[in-house]
């Protein structure tokens, strides 16, 4: 009798200690089948190094569930962070800067992926070689990021805007329509993005109309003459810190598939341009593959992007404290792994 009631208070103890477990671990279950990551992207560079992971994610090969969305405008891209309906997104960095303070730290970045993909575009009116050249000229440069990283550079190299250089970011406020007025001849000298610069050559080229567009500078080349190199970093992927707080093994898995996807981009060029088209993400796979190379697509994580985008959004700060939110980040905007 005591031999069988031993028995019964062993299983019961044994029970008990399994159901304990698995209660205090359910909350830890990062690898639930009902959990689909949100991850919001934008078109062009931005976005080139989500391709191979949503193709992946399409084929049913990645390490859990995504529901993707290419985005054209930044402020959804925001807007859906802010209301949870993005969990991850691909966004310009002083944008992060900007949700990280709107939001009171609601935000954390993860990675970098792009630095610096803008290039001064001249015609065959002009001959630039240096900014010494830019001293009395009007260069038109698109709205918000390029007009502060192209304000930051004139500084460096000794030209006053408004005085030894003007900027005019207002009647060519987007890329696209710059673009279109570089391809047209109705603007001299211009700083575009990739893969703009391509689309506007390629559109000179074809027309055959007798304007010829140079890559003057290199405006990422620029930037590591004059700050530490690799600083110019323009890209990055953030998560909602509720998410990750919910979800670290899950998102640990992510980061581990998309640095995969953006060493893609490199490793099969032909493949990865089709991708990038077949998402969504762009629509013309050769220009996508001409311009890939210039486009800087990178992955920083830990350390060394925190130090690169320290220094980027410090200068930004320095530029337009409000680019960024109005003050620097704290420590804990950063992902360290």
């Amino acid at each position: 009798m005591k031999t069988r009631l031993l028995s019964i208070c062993l299983v019961a103890i044994l029970l008990f200690s399994v159901t304990s477990c698995a209660f205090f671990a359910q909350p830890n279950d990062q690898k639930s089948d009902d959990l689909t990551i949100n991850v919001y992207t934008l078109n062009g560079t931005t976005g080139f190094g989500m391709a191979k992971l949503m193709n992946d994610a399409k084929n049913g090969s990645t390490s859990q569930k995504y529901d993707f969305s290419v985005q054209t405008d930044a402020s959804n891209v925001t807007a859906a962070l802010l209301n949870g309906s993005a969990d991850i997104a691909a966004l310009p960095t002083n944008a992060a800067a900007n949700i990280y303070n709107k939001s009171e730290g609601g935000v954390v970045v993860l990675a970098v992926n792009t630095l610096g993909c803008l290039y001064l575009l001249t015609n065959q009116n002009e001959t630039i070689t240096s900014f010494a050249d830019l001293r009395g000229k009007t260069v038109y440069v698109p709205a918000q990021n390029p007009t502060f990283i192209f304000t930051y550079l004139c500084k460096q190299n000794g030209l006053t805007v408004g005085e030894d250089i003007t900027i005019n970011s207002s009647t060519y406020a987007q890329p696209a329509a710059l673009k279109d007025a570089v391809a047209s001849g109705l603007v001299d000298i211009a700083v575009l993005p990739e893969p703009m610069v391509t689309i506007a050559t390629n559109t000179v080229k074809n027309a055959n109309n007798g304007t010829v567009l140079t890559t003057a500078m290199d405006l990422t080349a620029e930037w590591n003459k004059v700050s530490a190199a690799n600083s110019l970093v323009q890209g990055c992927v953030v998560v909602r810190r509720a998410f990750l707080e919910e979800h670290p093994e899950a998102v640990e898995d992510f980061l581990n598939e998309y640095k995969v996807s953006i060493e893609f981009l490199s490793t099969d060029v032909d493949a990865a341009a089709q991708m990038i088209v077949d998402n969504g993400i762009f629509t013309s796979a050769p220009v996508a593959k001409k311009a890939l190379p210039k486009c800087n697509v990178c992955f920083l994580d830990g350390a060394e992007m925190k130090t690169a985008m320290n220094t980027y959004l410090g200068i930004l700060f320095g530029i337009a404290p409000a680019s960024i939110g109005g003050k620097l980040p704290a420590d804990n905007f950063y992902y360290a792994r």
